[in-house]
């Protein structure tokens, strides 16, 4: 069978107008979506380029956890038993043989002073004390004799004899004294009158000059004789007094003979002690003294002690100590930086003076300090005497506590404390109420969570709101 051909369908042909308009239809739209999408890049760009850039800060995590409020200071150790060996007499020092370092065992000789000189001191005083006796047995032959108390007695005798002399010749002088000024005035008279010569009278008022220093010399003369007489009446008293009474002297030489005694002991005594000795087991700290040459007693020679006993010896501002109680712990750090240690040596507060005394710090301010002692817990064979070493004394502490970084704590409203929380990538300023803190952290009380992050050291840019970056 043969299949008929389809008639064809008569086509539609456009009027030329609506043609044209058709074709330029694609081109306005596409115009238009371009220019919308280049004012929303234009748009988007400026946005972008003014936009605040995010401040990059320091951060850190509000977190539970165990907190301790310590007392920082830094401290020394000190062997607990400390023993100075000091020169027991005056002498010569033997070198000393010892090192430091060197162990000592109880009564071990450590030192020794020359006994020579003091044994010829001994022998010096024994010979005195042997003088001293033997004058004493002799004090019963230098009672004075009764032939010594009568010839004083002769001497008091004859000196008043001559002193009575004495007197006679003093009113013989003054008689003729008086009778020259007589014969000076009636030479005057006549002198007046012109009876006699001017020569005549001259040699009436010499005669008066001459009487009168007789007269005085008498006097002297006189005198001196009653001082004689003076002077032997003392005699005899002296003797009197030695023959009646010569207890004194036996008195005198048995104190002559008790102080020569006394030194003879000392003296025995020291000998005795020229050798210097340990007192207690332990080892050599210090040498003050180890070549030969003189010392005086009390001369520190050497420091002996244990230096696996030792203590603590902690000075805190006297306004710490007040807060510190015995039986405190204490953490020390071998390294000098405690906070970054980490092996902590331990220790305990045994006793805080109680005197505190006067320091100048590096700024030149004086401070009242006081001494805090402690005792280690742990060995201490990483320490010898007198280490310095950086101490913390826990004077509060507590478990699971809720705390943030200290340096995130900055004042608001006067008094409050506040902290920038960062929350979706802004700042958020919030009061908080803190309770114990140290120089790292600080007890939350109040205003935030665990596991929030906080702004550590936030300056003056930061501000609610201001969108951070945390480096």
């Amino acid at each position: 069978m043969k299949r008929l051909p389809l008639p064809e369908r008569p086509t539609r042909q456009a009027a030329p107008s609506q043609k044209g308009e058709l074709q330029r239809l694609p081109r306005r739209l596409f115009k238009r979506i371009s220019y919308v999408v280049l004012a929303v890049a234009v748009t988007s760009l400026v946005v972008w380029a003014f936009r605040p850039t995010p401040i990059r800060v320091d951060t850190g995590q509000v977190q539970r956890g165990e907190l301790q409020v310590t007392v920082n200071a830094e401290g020394k150790t000190r062997v607990r038993d400390r023993f100075v060996i000091a020169a027991d007499a005056d002498g010569r020092l033997i070198r000393i043989g010892l090192s430091e370092g060197d162990a000592v065992t109880p009564g071990m000789t450590v030192a020794q002073i020359d006994p020579l000189p003091l044994n010829a001191s001994v022998q010096q005083a024994l010979g005195r004390l042997a003088e001293w006796q033997a004058q004493r047995a002799g004090v019963a032959t230098q009672r004075p004799k009764a032939e010594t108390i009568e010839q004083a007695r002769t001497r008091i005798r004859a000196a008043e004899l001559r002193q009575q002399q004495a007197e006679a010749k003093v009113s013989q002088a003054r008689a003729a004294l008086t009778q020259a000024q007589r014969d000076l005035e009636r030479s005057q008279q006549l002198a007046a009158t012109g009876a006699i010569s001017q020569k005549s009278l001259e040699v009436a008022e010499l005669n008066v000059t001459t009487k009168a220093k007789e007269l005085e010399t008498a006097i002297l003369a006189a005198q001196t004789e009653t001082a004689t007489v003076d002077v032997a009446k003392a005699a005899l008293a002296v003797v009197q007094q030695e023959q009646t009474d010569p207890d004194y002297l036996l008195r005198v030489y048995d104190a002559r003979i008790a102080s020569t005694e006394a030194e003879l002991a000392k003296l025995r005594d020291e000998a005795a002690r020229t050798d210097m000795r340990s007192p207690a087991a332990g080892r050599v700290l210090r040498i003050h003294q180890k070549s030969a040459q003189f010392v005086t007693a009390g001369t520190p020679l050497l420091e002996i002690g244990n230096p696996a006993q030792l203590e603590l010896v902690i000075d805190v501002l006297s306004s710490d100590a007040v807060q510190i109680k015995p039986g405190n712990p204490i953490l020390i750090a071998g390294a000098s930086d405690p906070a970054t240690s980490s092996e902590l040596i331990q220790a305990k507060v045994r006793l805080v003076e109680p005197s505190a005394f006067t320091k100048i710090s590096a700024l030149g301010v004086e401070e009242q300090r006081v001494n805090v002692i402690g005792d280690f817990i742990n060995p201490t064979q990483p320490f010898g005497d007198a280490y310095r070493v950086d101490t913390r004394i826990v004077i509060w502490q507590g478990k699971d506590i809720l705390k943030t970084p200290i340096s995130s704590l900055f004042r608001c409203q006067q008094s409050a404390w506040c902290v920038f929380v960062v929350e979706q990538g802004r700042a958020d300023q919030r009061q908080i109420t803190i309770g114990h803190r140290n120089d790292r952290e600080a007890e939350v009380k109040q205003g935030l969570h665990p596991g929030e992050t906080v702004i550590l050291h936030p300056t003056e840019q930061i501000k609610a709101g201001i969108r951070v970056n945390s480096r």
